[in-house]
């Protein structure tokens, strides 16, 4: 088994979303100005909120139901995200290129997600109280 992890930080879904939010960060900045306080701020939102969602997420890791939900909410943020990217290629704010890959980015942090969720018993922290018995 490789190296254990030790914060949301080191991993790779965590680093992907990130690596999206930002990408859309920039992708923004060239957007109508007159969207400012509604597409940009919405995608940027939803994007910035997968991350937050999954750190919020690791520090309960010693409630699979918390850990759980924290997960689908993170994924319910990217598929949002999803959304105002398909909203702002028909609005004209990005080209085709962009948007297909950015829905693709967002595809894999989703597939990420859901293989966490089904797996969530092996990021859960045990507690060593009640592993005596």
């Amino acid at each position: 088994m490789g190296k254990m992890i030790t914060s949301y930080r080191e991993l790779r879904v965590y680093r992907n979303a990130k690596k999206g939010a930002m990408e859309i960060f920039e992708v923004t900045k060239k957007f109508p100005t007159r969207e400012k306080y509604s597409m940009v701020d919405q995608i940027r939102r939803s994007s910035r909120s997968v991350c937050t969602n999954m750190a919020e997420g690791w520090r309960k890791r010693r409630y699979k139901a918390a850990f759980i939900a924290k997960l689908s909410d993170a994924e319910s943020e990217a598929c949002e995200t999803q959304v105002w990217l398909d909203f702002a290629l028909s609005c004209g704010y990005m080209d085709n290129e962009t948007a297909s890959y950015l829905d693709q980015v967002y595809e894999k942090i989703m597939s990420q997600l859901v293989l966490m969720i089904e797996r969530a018993d092996q990021w859960l922290i045990k507690d060593s109280q009640n592993s005596d018995g």
